[in-house]
């Protein structure tokens, strides 16, 4: 990945980002395999941009043989701790440190955007053994739960990205239109006190750049905002996950 000041973010949360970010259901790897025509089990697989090994271990647990390529030590650390029989490397989806040809599947769960596609399309098709499979996917909250929209509109006034509601279809644009990706979008719920709600989101890389007084005085807010709405404080996350699939 491009090394930016949001991209080294992470490793400052990384315990954080462990404890509190949403895994991925098993729809998703349901149609990883569909889609790459395939099983997860017995396949030689490189997930990039490993983070702390939340698609790591459910690619492990369902029987591939992974090596996690993760850029931050902090994050890499993290991974080893949750994952210490899988084999890790430093390194980024732009320069992979992966023999050529060596790959059934290559996976970016919530990391393709923190590549340079001029680099990181090379270094896939070359890792890809003939036939093997590129796989991106990210992980959305759901946009159409009111709630969810009224603080995804927060989040954007707050960021000052603008007041217009996300596309769900803003993730398939910009990928590279030669490797003939197909598409599938997979809906999910998890339930989380709300602590670890509202811990989720200061892990985002927008709000670990701000600093802390800014983060707590949006995430106080908004705790009194939710509270409201889940009284039990148990909060109901929806999400959706945006997978696109490739053989290049």
């Amino acid at each position: 990945m491009t090394i930016t000041p949001q991209a080294r973010s992470f490793d400052q949360a990384a315990a954080g980002y462990a404890a509190n970010r949403p895994s991925y259901p098993p729809a998703l790897f349901h149609a990883v395999e569909e889609l790459a025509g395939r099983p997860l089990k017995g396949a030689r697989v490189a997930d990039v941009g490993a983070g702390t090994g939340l698609a790591t271990a459910l690619l492990h647990a369902r029987g591939a043989h992974v090596i996690a390529v993760e850029p931050g030590p902090a994050m890499a650390s993290q991974l080893r701790l949750r994952l210490p029989d899988v084999p890790l490397v430093l390194g980024d989806g732009n320069h992979l440190p992966l023999a050529s040809g060596s790959l059934d599947l290559l996976t970016y769960a919530q990391a393709w955007h923190w590549t340079d596609p001029r680099k990181s399309v090379p270094e896939a098709v070359r890792v890809l053994r003939p036939g093997g499979t590129l796989a991106l996917w990210w992980n959305d909250s759901d946009s159409t739960v009111p709630w969810t929209a009224g603080q995804d509109a927060r989040l954007r006034r707050f960021f000052g990205a603008g007041a217009e509601e996300p596309d769900p279809m803003a993730r398939f644009r910009g990928l590279p239109p030669e490797l003939g990706f197909v598409h599938r979008q997979v809906s999910w719920t998890r339930n989380v006190p709300l602590d670890t709600h509202l811990a989720n989101l200061a892990s985002y890389s927008d709000f670990l750049v701000r600093g802390q007084d800014a983060t707590r005085a949006f995430l106080a807010a908004e705790r009194g905002l939710l509270t409201d709405v889940f009284p039990d404080k148990t909060v109901e996350e929806r999400y959706v996950v945006s997978l696109a699939v490739a053989a290049p």
